[in-house]
């Protein structure tokens, strides 16, 4: 828990520079899930090695890129998706 002050703060830094665009508390206690703004998973790999519970080894943690729902398109028809 003594880390816990630096890893919030941290964390809100984070939030207030764009990197993380939504957070959640998972249901089952065990922690967070964070949805960031970054380009790739590399990306994404380097802004959470920031966060001091990254950098004391004391969390686990894993990637997974996420996009837009593409099955969506299908609701345009033959509507051009560009638009």
């Amino acid at each position: 828990m003594t880390i816990m002050p630096a890893e919030i703060r941290a964390t809100v830094q984070l939030y207030l520079e764009g990197k993380i665009r939504e957070w959640y508390a998972r249901g089952d206690g065990k922690g967070a899930l964070f949805l960031l703004n970054a380009a790739d998973a590399s990306e994404a790999k380097s802004i959470i090695e920031s966060l001091p519970l990254a950098k004391e080894d004391m969390m686990d943690h894993e990637y997974i890129p996420v996009g837009p729902l593409m099955p969506l398109r299908l609701l345009l028809g033959s509507q051009s998706v560009q638009q």
